[in-house]
């Protein structure tokens, strides 16, 4: 049985995936806990248990943004993770969540607009990018490619994120 939020973040590594599970329904009954398992539960998000997955999805739904020492992690999944959508998905979603603060991970977002990228987490990295304002500026020229594209939540999202950005 779970103890302590230091005790679920232990266990979400665990390779019984009951231990997972329940680390992870951790998190969600305690959302005050939650901003310190960021990281680990967005990498839970792929995990291949789906009980596990829901219960991180449900403990990241209710995160306003993750600390500020994690933005250069989530970075980093967000580039490595181009083949576990899930895991990019939230990766991408905390960073915008993060706003401006997480400017340092503007090149991945930018990165993650590309066509060979699920359309769902290049729709969320046009998203995190307008929630960063002018700090993404260095992401306009892949955001305006994006505006251009035949996804209409994309092309709108990518605008979205162009205005914001425009507006010093």
């Amino acid at each position: 049985m779970v103890q302590s939020s230091a005790t679920a973040f232990a266990e979400l590594k665990s390779p019984d995936a009951a231990v997972r599970r329940q680390a992870a329904e951790h998190f969600l009954k305690t959302p005050a806990d939650t901003r310190t398992a960021a990281v680990a539960l967005v990498m839970a998000v792929g995990d291949e248990d789906e009980q596990v997955r829901e219960a991180a999805v449900g403990a990241l739904e209710s995160l306003e943004a993750p600390l500020e020492q994690d933005i250069p992690r989530l970075a980093k999944l967000l580039a490595d993770s181009a083949k576990q959508a899930d895991v990019a998905y939230w990766a991408a979603t905390l960073l915008g969540r993060a706003k401006e603060a997480a400017a340092e991970a503007v090149p991945a977002l930018a990165a993650a607009l590309r066509d060979t990228w699920p359309m769902a987490v290049r729709q969320r990295a046009a998203w995190a990018l307008g929630r960063m304002g002018p700090a993404a500026r260095a992401a306009e020229s892949e955001l305006q490619a994006a505006a251009a594209s035949d996804d209409p939540r994309l092309a709108r999202l990518a605008a979205e994120a162009l205005t914001a950005i425009a507006r010093s």
